[in-house]
């Protein structure tokens, strides 16, 4: 290969993960005032939506909505990340934290498919 001819082996980072690759993002149709789009979010996720939507008494489509009108950029999928996210730690109390072990040596793992081996930590 010349000095000025274009290496076309590599795979470009940016490029999509190989079709054998799963993931654990699902993948829905929804509704919203700006339209019908698909989502695609963690289970994790989906299931927050679900728990919001039966305590607030409210369809899927009224919460993306509300999660829009609260978001001044970003997409949809973001807008619904950050929408639940303030929405549980508004929710969130100085009880709940004790009673789920936060701040202690004690807390149980929030991710226990995840091995804790694999966790790097590079401070100071």
């Amino acid at each position: 290969m010349s000095e000025h001819s274009m290496d076309t082996t590599h795979v470009s980072m940016t490029a999509s993960p190989p079709s054998c690759m799963k993931t654990r993002l699902i993948n829905k149709n929804v509704n919203s005032a700006s339209g019908r789009t698909s989502m695609r979010l963690e289970p994790e996720v989906w299931d927050a939506l679900r728990e919001i939507c039966l305590r607030d008494g409210v369809g899927v489509k009224e919460l993306i909505e509300r999660a829009e009108k609260g978001s001044s950029f970003g997409g949809r999928t973001s807008a619904v990340r950050v929408f639940l996210l303030q929405y549980f730690r508004q929710a969130a109390t100085e009880e709940g934290h004790r009673r789920a072990g936060h701040g202690s040596a004690k807390m149980t793992n929030p991710f226990p498919e995840a091995s804790t081996s694999s966790i790097r930590y590079d401070g100071p």
